[in-house]
């Protein structure tokens, strides 16, 4: 069975930074060979694709509402995928969620984390 386990969120203020981690519980899944992505859902809203990070050259794709905000990087030694967020704003605010994507990053995603909440105060 497969099982991600979000974490790092938590309450900041504006402007503040947090570093969200994806990693595989339980399970032989490797996330350093894996295309991995980073989802939000605001309250009310459309589940939102912010990240995703390749298995080939880790190249990587950061949605334009983040971009120059956000970083998706593996940490290989620990098997855990990692979102930077830095310059947060309360529209950030959310249910962050990571997951693979079999047939990369344009591919669809398979197997999803519980999801973790980041809640940004103005």
């Amino acid at each position: 069975q497969v099982l991600l386990v979000e974490s790092g969120g938590g309450l900041v203020q504006a402007g503040g930074s947090l570093t969200l981690s994806c990693a595989a519980s339980g399970s032989t899944l490797d996330l350093n060979d894996e295309h991995m992505s980073w989802f939000r859902q605001p309250p009310g809203k459309e589940r939102e694709e912010v990240a995703c990070i390749s298995r080939i050259d880790d190249n990587t794709y950061i949605a334009a509402s983040v971009k120059g905000r956000f970083t998706i990087s593996r940490d290989n030694a620990k098997n855990t995928v990692n979102l930077q967020m830095n310059s947060l704003k309360p529209e950030d605010t959310a249910v962050y969620r990571c997951a693979n994507k079999p047939r990369g990053c344009k591919g669809r995603a398979l197997y999803w984390g519980q999801g973790t909440q980041v809640t940004v105060s103005s």
